[in-house]
């Protein structure tokens, strides 16, 4: 038996439930003097970060990071202003703007308030925690009084007692005397505009940004007050959100990890909470969704070949290439370090296995040792690092030690090579000596490990290039590696130089 829908204004009525409880079981102390209130109330409002502690208790239940009270402060000392909030998810975005605006409100700053989204509906629902706390919140009546006015009190646009309106508007209505009395908005709210089906159609982004520019904006005061704050995350490439960073006045780009791997707001989002997360969704879902960064898949590689590998013992040698990152950090948001099995079989290269992801030295060195035991002795294993003349100190003084520690607990030494070929550009490398044999279907990643989370990383990062390679392409940086090692190797054995089987000459590459 299917189960029956709930209706928009079901919804609608079960959340303003949730909220209000959420809301009421804020408490106020009732022994307080009127001297006292008078004198904490002062104290609060000379401090906005207090003041949000103290009336939104439910929502301060961490503390802010540095990003957060700088945005504050911004906002609220520059009464003419123009800012971009292009902050991760889970950083807090509208609740920290549903504070700051009530301050304003509040304490008289602001008299005429918009807030828009990408949907009436949804613009009428992030108004909702406005509206409520300023009917419901207690501590807001006990020290403002009654916001509740009579008359216009609707969720779509209200009026508080202190002469404050509100008014939600989608994205295309018409702002058009939108005032309060006499005075036009001062306080404009874009939150949450941009949406992923319209940012798959440029020429929707741009009717909507011409809304904003031709109708929107222009609602505001020539000469008069006015904040203009947007939230969001970079969702395309061109959204309204890059739009309005090209416009303002301040714009702020924040992760959820920043650029060493940590946690941008380690007081709420522990980094354990953030790996489970991040593992749960694909590689490009997690560069748009929390790293600000949108990715065109498929713009050089549209699809990876899986197919099924010949076994081991049918390669005349597989090479083992790594593309080590400098980095030593087990984290998401550092480098990734690469380890890939290949070998040549059937005029075809084959990616057998990957280790692909942000570690350790300790474990990358590991990963090697862990090719060596796959593979036994079915065949020969070429293992080679790409050592540039920029990581040649990295590869003497850190590596070189590793793999003897290795040795020596194992027993046995990895024959290790480095690759010092002085390599043109990276994009022009992976496109240029892979692209053709992925769209010719010469390049074939294991379908045995198609479950493996390494070897689907390593298909992300090749559905991720693009000539700017704002994503790691370490995966597919190694797989050109092994390529030319491969090739070169073939190229000698073509030549006589090495002989694949029984042993003719003594020359060996």
């Amino acid at each position: 038996m299917s189960k029956r829908r709930i209706t928009d204004k079901e919804a609608y009525k079960a959340w303003t439930g949730f909220f209000l409880q959420f809301i009421e079981d804020v408490v106020v102390d009732s022994s307080e003097t009127e001297s006292d209130k008078i004198l904490r109330k002062a104290r609060l409002e000379a401090n906005p970060e207090e003041w949000f502690q103290y009336y939104f208790p439910k929502y301060c239940t961490a503390e802010p990071a540095t990003f957060h009270k700088s945005a504050t402060k911004r906002l609220l000392n520059n009464k003419r202003w123009y800012e971009v909030r292009a902050w991760s998810r889970e950083l807090a975005k509208s609740s920290r703007s549903m504070m700051e605006f009530l301050y304003m409100s509040l304490t008289g700053e602001i008299k005429n308030v918009v807030l828009v989204s990408n949907s009436w509906d949804n613009a009428v629902r992030l108004l909702l925690p406005f509206k409520l706390n300023l009917e419901r919140n207690k501590r807001i009546i006990n020290d403002y009084g009654d916001q509740q006015a009579i008359g216009q009190w609707e969720a779509d646009e209200f009026t508080t007692r202190s002469g404050c309106s509100f008014r939600a508007l989608g994205a295309g209505q018409s702002p058009r005397g939108t005032k309060n009395e006499n005075v036009r908005p001062d306080a404009i709210l874009i939150d949450d505009i941009d949406t992923d089906e319209e940012c798959r159609n440029p020429e929707r982004i741009k009717t909507k940004w011409e809304w904003i520019e031709q109708a929107l904006i222009p609602t505001v005061s020539v000469s008069g007050n006015c904040r203009i704050l947007f939230n969001g995350n970079i969702i395309a490439k061109y959204c309204c959100i890059t739009e309005a960073m090209k416009k303002a006045d301040k714009h702020t780009v924040v992760n959820i990890r920043d650029k060493h791997g940590k946690s941008t707001w380690p007081y709420k989002n522990k980094e354990s909470d953030i790996d489970y997360i991040l593992s749960k969704i694909s590689f490009i879902s997690a560069q748009k969704e929390y790293y600000n960064n949108p990715v065109s898949v498929g713009d050089v590689f549209k699809e990876m070949t899986w197919g099924k590998c010949p076994g081991l013992s049918k390669f005349n040698f597989i090479v083992a290439y790594a593309d080590p990152a400098t980095s030593n950090k087990d984290k998401k948001g550092a480098s990734t370090k690469a380890v890939v099995m290949m070998g040549f079989a059937n005029d075809k290269f084959y990616v057998i296995n990957c280790f692909l992801d942000a570690t350790g030295n300790e474990n990358f060195v590991q990963w090697f040792y862990d090719i060596r035991a796959l593979v036994g002795d079915k065949t020969q294993v070429y293992y080679v690092i790409e050592n540039n003349t920029l990581q040649d100190p990295f590869f003497e003084q850190v590596f070189m030690p590793l793999f003897a520690k290795f040795s020596k607990d194992t027993g046995y030494t990895l024959p290790i090579s480095p690759d010092t070929r002085k390599k043109p550009d990276k994009f022009a490398r992976i496109e240029g000596n892979l692209e053709p044999l992925n769209r010719a279907s010469l390049l074939v990643l294991n379908e045995a490990e198609k479950g493996n989370p390494h070897m689907q990383r390593l298909e992300e990062q090749f559905l991720a290039v693009t000539p700017k390679l704002t994503v790691p392409a370490d995966g597919p940086d190694a797989v050109e590696g092994g390529v030319w090692i491969i090739n070169q190797k073939l190229s000698r054995i073509a030549q006589g130089d090495i002989w694949v089987g029984k042993k003719r000459r003594t020359k060996r590459f």
